[in-house]
């Protein structure tokens, strides 16, 4: 990508087409293919069979103004307002992270791990857009979800991210979306089948926080501004309180942190701990069973 951006329009030549503006794009093609239909309204295909139609004035005009400011860096996530995720498109501001394909593997492993338990209850720590809690709720619609994020801004997207996506009629009923900073608002007598986060995990000197996406993206969602493992210690450490018989706990982590995951996993009282890797093959969950011998807050 240069940061030359493109030429402004000429005023006196002929009308732009989406084939002239593709071609003459400083992108790479998909991003400039993702930014166009946003601003056309076209499907991708309508990019071929009306490629060569005059554009207004006007959309060209909003398309080359996202194209300099993804050209100055900002994620194409932000620039169009949604990212999908796990087959729904979920809205995506600067106060959310934005999600991305690997942790769809932290959905995937939950799932199969709720997939005998009726009615489960499940957490989701951390939610942001509330991609995770749901895609859980709307793969297991008779699953009763909590997503909980002490960001009010992240909230106010995931709630409405869970109104749009979700059948108002799911058995489970809606997703609980809760203010909290990790467990601490939640009632004490709730106990869930399962527990799910993608925390910050970035250590606060990474020079990835000062690259690419992660500029633009909330910096309290990508590093706990200490080693990367404390937001995952606390995490782990409130689990057992927190979990009923046979609950199960898993965390998204950094492609380096996974042996550090199993240690505090077994210290904490889980058994059956491993990691499992994404399709780069980098571990990059953890997670484990609550152990039968850990207390887990009842009688």
């Amino acid at each position: 990508m240069t940061d030359t951006p493109a030429p402004p329009l000429d005023p006196c030549a002929s009308p732009a087409t989406a084939d002239a503006l593709l071609r003459a794009s400083p992108l790479p093609p998909l991003e400039a293919r993702i930014l166009l239909t946003h601003v056309l309204g076209w499907r991708r295909t309508q990019l071929i069979t009306r490629g060569d139609e005059p554009l207004e004035a006007a959309n060209v005009e909003r398309y080359r103004a996202l194209e300099a400011r993804r050209v100055a860096g900002e994620p194409v996530a932000q620039l169009v307002g949604a990212r999908e995720f796990f087959g729904l498109e979920f809205e995506v501001t600067p106060h959310v992270l934005i999600p991305r394909p690997e942790t769809e593997l932290l959905v995937e492993t939950a799932l199969a791990a709720l997939e005998n338990r009726p009615r489960p209850r499940v957490l989701d720590l951390g939610t942001g857009t509330g991609a995770i809690a749901v895609a859980l709720a709307s793969t297991r619609p008779d699953a009763l979800v909590w997503a909980l994020d002490r960001s009010a801004d992240a909230l106010a997207v995931a709630a409405r991210n869970g109104a749009r996506l979700l059948d108002a009629r799911r058995p489970g009923g809606a997703v609980t979306f809760l203010q909290s900073d990790w467990y601490d608002s939640l009632d004490a007598a709730v106990r869930f089948d399962a527990i799910v986060s993608n925390p910050p995990y970035i250590a606060s000197g990474d020079p990835h926080l000062l690259e690419g996406d992660l500029r633009f993206e909330p910096r309290g969602a990508l590093t706990d501004e200490a080693d990367g493992l404390s937001a995952i210690r606390a995490i782990i450490a409130g689990a057992p309180a927190r979990l009923a018989a046979g609950g199960v706990l898993w965390i998204e982590h950094g492609y380096d942190q996974a042996e550090a995951l199993r240690a505090l996993l077994s210290a904490g009282g889980f058994a059956q701990v491993r990691s499992q890797r994404d399709l780069a093959g980098i571990e990059r969950i953890s997670g484990g069973v609550l152990s039968s011998g850990t207390s887990n807050g009842r009688a």
